[in-house]
């Protein structure tokens, strides 16, 4: 069974038995597991779907759509920012330049996420690692491949990705064969 059904049903219990708390109690109210603390059920689901501006860093964007990788590097301090930040943190003043990123690099942590948010929960269990390119620029990414496989300190490639089914563009590590 998905984990998006195991969480439906889950959520089909937690409702009945706060309706069952309303009725006696009058308030949607359940208790923690865990720390049996008490818990306030909020009647109302919870839908987010927003728009931002990305139009300063639309070039990131757009490059990826061209499979590049690209960063914003401070004029003044030649600092390397990613995700690109339209001002340089250290001196707002400085002007800030695009650069194409390196792709190889080196997987300093993972983790295998396998309790998804409700929003992920379509995907099998994935792997988020932090890996190391050059000039000491960590950046956090899905990880491709078997977990098994992986470990701290291999070679890792980073890779632009269509992720589906949302059929947007992203990036992801990839581990380096050899």
């Amino acid at each position: 069974m998905s984990q998006k059904k195991l969480m439906d049903e889950f959520m089909a219990q937690v409702e009945s038995f706060v309706e069952e708390m309303k009725r006696s109690m009058g308030l949607p109210v359940l208790l923690d597991q865990k720390s049996g603390a008490a818990l306030w059920y909020d009647q109302r689901e919870l839908r987010i779907r927003f728009t931002i501006s990305i139009e300063k860093i639309r070039r990131f964007f757009e490059a990826l759509a061209e499979g590049k990788l690209l960063a914003t590097k401070c004029v003044k301090s030649g600092k390397i920012y990613f995700p690109p930040q339209v001002d340089c943190p250290d001196d707002p003043s400085s002007e800030i330049e695009w650069v194409e990123l390196p792709r190889e690099g080196t997987l300093l942590t993972y983790t295998v996420i396998n309790t998804k948010p409700y929003t992920f929960s379509h995907y099998p269990d994935y792997v988020v690692g932090i890996g190391r390119l050059a000039e000491d620029l960590n950046v956090l990414a899905w990880v491709r491949g078997d977990p098994s496989k992986l470990r701290r300190g291999m070679k890792v490639r980073l890779e632009v990705v269509k992720r589906e089914p949302e059929g947007y563009y992203t990036y992801e590590w990839v581990p380096v064969e050899g």
